[in-house]
């Protein structure tokens, strides 16, 4: 295994659309959410444990985090989990836990994942990491994993590649395009050179932090200024501190949008973001009349289908007459809503804060 290969896992995200199951106090990246017996952070982590050591792996998460993250991945040292005081979106995240690498390892290359990612294909994923790290090791370049589409799909965003390739495989990146309309989707996936953006990074450290240097200046020299406290005591104290200066944007706008060495691995490993019930739904084991229920021990359904029904696995649950419906319970809270207006979740999560307080959020 490469000692210089690192991995850089976000773990910061409040996961609102998965509410109520997912909270603010314990969000969906800490939540078995499809049943498989581990959370979605740990089957993160166990990727990664095959790609590189895990003293190479950290965490960059949110404070309030912290006791969860280390609840659920005992293994990892205090000085891998990287606490951040406020969100910030994924560029100062990103240049936090790559600066802490670089000041550890000069020639490290780095892949940065988010940690509430579904990846079917394990072993094939794994080959386009080390793939993409290999590349970008030699060759001083941002690479990011696209998936090729499998539909017109509106909640994700688009990267458009050109013919222009580095190692056969890696494409030159054209545009990232935020997500589009139906419409736009459709002629996206008809012209055969969009991916999904995947959100999955490969850099070497030098190249990412000469990239901050160049296109997000303010936030490198925030990070730059870090070096002589980083992996010391002095750490946390100082980047928390420093940390409320940053920027809030994220690393696609900052970066990715703006630098030329931008290169994509149009990848297949049956990958899923996870971002809403509709994504659980599709991946859930289902009845003979589309109903997926997790758990399902004590859940009765008479004339219903197409339902998906996350409840207390000790709650007896009778339902009759529901047709595309998401039951979900938790914490105290019942939401019961057509699957095809699920965007409304969080509309509904900030009516509820701006009544109830944050009690049940």
């Amino acid at each position: 295994m490469n000692k210089n290969y690192y991995a850089i896992i976000m773990a910061g995200g409040i996961g609102s659309r998965f509410w109520p199951i997912s909270r603010t106090s314990h969000p969906k990246q800490f939540i078995d959410i499809l049943g498989t017996g581990k959370t979605l952070i740990q089957n993160t982590y166990d990727r990664f444990l095959k790609v590189c050591p895990k003293e190479n792996i950290y965490v960059v998460t949110n404070e309030i985090y912290t006791t969860l993250v280390k609840k659920q991945l005992p293994d990892m040292a205090d000085n891998q989990i990287l606490t951040e005081p406020v969100m910030r979106n994924t560029a100062p995240c990103i240049a936090y836990g790559s600066f802490k690498i670089e000041s550890l390892n000069p020639d490290a290359a780095i892949v940065v994942a988010p940690s509430d990612h579904l990846i079917l294909d394990e072993p094939a994923f794994i080959r386009s990491i080390e793939k993409s790290l290999e590349v970008a090791s030699q060759h001083g370049c941002l690479v990011t994993l696209g998936i090729k589409p499998s539909r017109p799909d509106t909640g994700y965003g688009y990267i458009q590649f050109t013919d222009n390739t580095l190692v056969d495989d890696f494409h030159k990146v054209k545009t990232f395009t935020e997500k589009p309309t139906l419409e736009i989707a459709k002629t996206f996936l008809q012209s055969g050179d969009f991916l999904w953006n995947a959100g999955i990074f490969v850099w070497s450290a030098k190249a990412i932090v000469n990239a901050f240097n160049q296109y997000l200046p303010e936030m490198f020299e925030i990070f730059a200024e870090a070096r002589p406290v980083y992996n010391t005591d002095d750490e946390k104290p100082h980047i928390h501190k420093s940390y409320l200066q940053c920027t809030n944007i994220s690393i696609d706008y900052g970066i990715m949008e703006k630098a030329d060495n931008v290169y994509v691995l149009p990848s297949d490993f049956g990958w899923s973001d996870l971002g809403t019930w509709a994504s659980i739904y599709d991946l859930a084991e289902k009845d003979y009349v589309g109903n997926a229920v997790i758990p399902s021990e004590k859940v009765i359904m008479y004339d219903s289908s197409n339902c998906m029904v996350n409840v207390p696995g000790e709650k007896l649950v009778i339902l009759q007459g529901l047709h595309d419906f998401i039951v979900v319970e938790a914490n105290n809270t019942l939401l019961i809503c057509p699957r095809d207006q699920e965007q409304n979740v969080k509309k509904v999560v900030a009516d509820v804060k701006q009544q109830f307080g944050v009690k049940y959020i």
